[in-house]
């Protein structure tokens, strides 16, 4: 009963936060930016839309084929199908179960190819870590074209809470602040005296590191290195065309040049980053980013046609990831059937 109460918390606690903020950055809109909200959902241009998920279908594909590189040298000849089937069942869980989408992909993956679950996610672990590595070559890419727009950035944030607490709203997000960084401290408290007086949770940071580690060399040991870097990057320049088309959907955000796209992208995958999904979150962020290249300096909220892209273009991503998932599970049925906790069950026979 304790265990199914805590994988409820995991599931209703991050999403909760997201239509939390949904309704916090809604609420803090005027009647007429309400409107003028809807106004720009009505006016979108949905042929770039279309475009946008053409160019993320793309990245999915190649992310997939990319797979198949870090588990060619253990020896696992893996059809592409099967990987992509493991890596859309492994996004569409994440959705439903947060932070089980990995385990879930490697366990798909160990039912339709034989690979064993440890090697499996070892490899998903590398991909992660290259993952980070290009955000951060993104993101140094982003502040190397607005260097000189740091204390804009700063000075925006600090009118858009000054905006909240005039709404009210001032006090909810000192108050989070407080609650992120006390939830911090204690949780670091807690690892390190687990780590301390608790051999089974030191003897599983252990074997994590470890998996950690041997997944990253698994990136060394393909023979495939060229491809494989060559898929990352087409991966990461497919997201970027697809947060790019995304703009063209409205004529205000289409006229947006590379410093505020590389900028609201960068804050939208953080975003995503932030809470499971990135809802609530990943439309505010972008919202908040793209308003400080079409308002000015002082302009306390986030502009309406700015707020829609960041909807748009997360509502499109989250409809197509889930309808590709229900695909993959139910070409993936007699082999997989999944939980309560986003894990693989084994077959009856």
């Amino acid at each position: 009963m304790r265990s199914k109460i805590i994988s409820g918390l995991k599931i209703i606690l991050p999403l909760g936060f997201g239509v939390f903020l949904i309704w916090l950055f809604y609420d803090a809109l005027c009647e007429d930016q309400k409107k003028d909200l809807f106004e720009a959902f009505g006016k979108a241009n949905y042929f770039w839309v279309f475009i946008a998920l053409i160019f993320a279908f793309l990245s999915h594909l190649s992310r997939a084929y990319r797979w198949r590189y870090l588990l060619s040298p253990m020896g696992y000849k893996v059809r592409f199908w099967n990987a992509y089937h493991a890596l859309m069942i492994g996004y569409i869980i994440n959705i439903v179960f947060p932070r089980a989408g990995e385990a879930s992909r490697a366990g798909v993956l160990s039912r339709t190819e034989k690979v064993p679950f440890q090697k499996g996610f070892g490899t998903i672990l590398a991909e992660r870590a290259v993952d980070v590595f290009m955000l951060g070559i993104v993101s140094l890419i982003a502040l190397g074209l607005q260097y000189d727009k740091i204390e804009l950035f700063q000075h925006k944030i600090e009118t858009f809470n000054e905006g909240m607490s005039q709404c009210g709203n001032g006090a909810i997000f000192d108050i989070l602040g407080a609650v992120v960084k006390y939830a911090i401290i204690v949780g670091f408290i807690g690892a390190v005296v687990l780590v301390i007086f608790k051999k089974s949770f030191r003897t599983k940071i252990i074997d994590f590191v470890k998996g950690l580690f041997e997944g990253v060399f698994s990136i060394f040991k393909t023979d495939q290195k060229l491809p494989f870097i060559g898929h990352t990057f087409f991966v990461w320049i497919m997201y970027v065309a697809n947060f790019t088309a995304c703009l063209y959907a409205l004529d205000s955000t289409a006229a947006l040049g590379w410093d505020a796209i590389l900028a609201g992208f960068v804050a939208g995958t953080l975003g995503m980053i932030l809470v499971q999904g990135g809802i609530g979150v990943y439309p505010a962020f972008v919202g908040l980013i793209l308003t400080i290249y079409m308002a000015s300096p002082d302009y306390s909220g986030i502009l309406p046609d700015a707020l829609a892209i960041g909807w748009i273009n997360w509502t499109a991503q989250t409809i197509m990831m889930i309808l590709l998932g229900l695909i993959s599970l139910a070409a993936n049925g007699k082999n997989v059937k999944i939980q309560s906790d986003g894990a693989p069950e084994e077959p009856t026979t």
